[in-house]
């Protein structure tokens, strides 16, 4: 396919409708892309797709650059269509929809899914659904990131292979179902999706069976690779506390060496702001000189998870790592990406 000259992404205006998949950002550069959820409340879950184009721009902003895409979920418990209003109106602001296809019954954790099951989409009884949100997909005509089976080796979402017979079929399950995914989309013409296998940098279950090299689909099935990578996440839990650097040594080797090649980034990280035991301005800061220091070659992009939401009943334990709440950790992000601006790749390179 044809590369899309650089010089003209530069230029103010919406994406190509014709330009139909997205690069890598050029050698020695990063994307930085943007997830706002909101923050959480009595009356009000987070839905991750709570996000505006007033929140983009409130954001770029504050931080003094510009993101390449708009990462948001698209769960089936609310809608089967393909999010074509959402993924215009990021369009028309020069960026990336990046999808997280959330085929489940609720946003609750650490149980079994009934409706969307794995074996009920091997089965192909959503087959028709997936089938139509591809072709609006192909029809949407400009590049789209998606994922789907977000974090498969984390416990906490229904895919995970406890929650789908275990050591033996748990993750056999889940390549097959995604295989599936990516074959019907495919087939459909949708061409402008690049497909992004996103998993955890932490196996939980910490069991050999469980490691993440055991739900990848096959180099076929992905484009990119991605991984999520948060310090303590809690005004008050320790876990998560170690550096990122060490997160990152844990398993950016693991991921090369079983998809060499493929442009990894950093679908999401983050932490709380106000946790006792981890300096969230430190924290950052270490971390983004850590990824512009080009320490991890692989690496094509990064994005925080801006999202607050309650632990119970007590409001000094809600969580929140919302950038833009923070003073000093908004000084940061402008910083580091003031002193890196010629490591930023604000628009998207994209392929005809």
């Amino acid at each position: 396919m044809k590369t899309v000259v650089l010089a003209l992404l530069l230029c103010a205006g919406p994406l190509d409708a014709e330009s139909l998949r997205i690069l890598p950002p050029p050698a020695g550069k990063l994307y930085h892309g943007f997830y706002w959820g909101g923050v959480g409340t009595d009356t009000h879950d987070p839905t991750e797709h709570d996000v505006t184009p007033a929140d983009v721009a409130r954001y770029e902003q504050a931080i003094g650059k510009k993101t390449a895409w708009v990462y948001f979920s698209n769960d089936w418990f609310e809608s089967r269509k393909f999010p074509d209003a959402m993924c215009t109106w990021i369009r028309d602001l020069g960026k990336i929809p990046y999808v997280r296809l959330m085929l489940r019954s609720d946003v609750d954790q650490r149980h079994g899914e009934k409706t969307f099951s794995l074996q009920k989409i091997i089965a192909g009884e959503f087959d028709v659904d997936l089938r139509a949100w591809a072709r609006d997909a192909k029809a949407f005509g400009s590049p789209v990131l998606i994922e789907w089976g977000t974090e498969p080796n984390g416990n906490w979402f229904s895919w995970n292979g406890k929650w789908n017979g275990g050591a033996i079929e748990g993750p056999k399950r889940y390549i097959a179902a995604h295989r599936h995914i990516v074959d019907l989309m495919r087939a459909e013409g949708a061409d402008n999706l690049t497909w992004v296998w996103h998993v955890n940098w932490l196996d939980e279950l910490e069991q050999k069976w469980n490691a993440f090299e055991n739900y990848f689909p096959g180099e076929n099935y992905c484009d990119w690779v991605a991984l999520s990578a948060y310090g303590p996440t809690t005004p008050l839990t320790r876990d998560g506390t170690e550096s990122f650097a060490f997160k990152m040594r844990e398993a950016y080797p693991r991921l090369t060496k079983l998809a060499p090649g493929k442009p990894i980034i950093l679908a999401e990280f983050g932490c709380d702001l106000h946790n006792r035991h981890v300096d969230v301005v430190r924290w950052t800061r270490t971390a983004l000189e850590d990824l512009f220091s080009n320490r991890w070659p692989a690496i094509a992009g990064f994005c925080w998870w801006n999202e607050g939401w309650q632990n119970d009943d007590h409001k000094r334990h809600d969580t929140d790592m919302i950038i833009l709440h923070d003073v000093d950790l908004t000084r940061v992000f402008r910083d580091e990406f003031a002193q890196h601006a010629d490591k930023i790749q604000e628009a998207p390179v994209t392929s005809r």
